[in-house]
């Protein structure tokens, strides 16, 4: 089960029906065109088709699952005393007194760019039950980093 906000589940639906309603046809028709080339057995163009076709169609297939899985977390039930999916949380490096945001959200609905970690990377996992004023040494890839929480509101 994949906890995520409405929006998430909403982009995920609306991903799912763009890959079957465009992606999905385009996919077929470049099959189709590859075919009219000629002999299949040495038609590159029409083994890249079909694996671009398998990829798509895994892709989908994962998508559903997702979508079938997918449990729509209740944010006016959700509170700010520590830290949880879909709060976003403040925090300072106590290393380099520098500050981030990240709101932490589902695995299908993370996006660094927009601020959302997943919930199962080790920033996020090492935060979750914290409050604010709790400092907290984390293991990341590169070592071990100490952050400050300052703030934790709702995403």
């Amino acid at each position: 089960m994949a906890y995520m906000s409405q929006e998430g589940y909403d982009k995920m639906v609306a991903e799912l029906q763009r890959l079957e309603g465009v992606e999905r046809p385009k996919a077929s028709a470049a099959i189709a065109e590859a075919r009219d080339k000629g002999d299949l057995s040495e038609n590159s163009e029409y083994d890249a088709a079909k694996e671009a076709q398998a990829r798509l169609e895994d892709k989908i297939n994962q998508m559903k699952l997702a979508i079938q899985d997918a449990k729509i977390v209740d944010t006016s039930r959700l509170s700010t005393d520590s830290v949880q999916i879909l709060t976003k949380v403040e925090m300072t490096n106590l290393a380099t007194k520098s500050k981030m945001s990240y709101t932490i959200v589902s695995e299908n609905e993370a996006n660094l760019r927009e601020g959302k970690i997943s919930i199962k990377t080790p920033i996020a996992q090492g935060l979750l039950g914290k409050k604010v004023g709790d400092e907290v040494e984390i293991k990341i890839p590169r070592g071990t980093i100490s952050l400050r929480i300052d703030n934790i509101t709702l995403a």
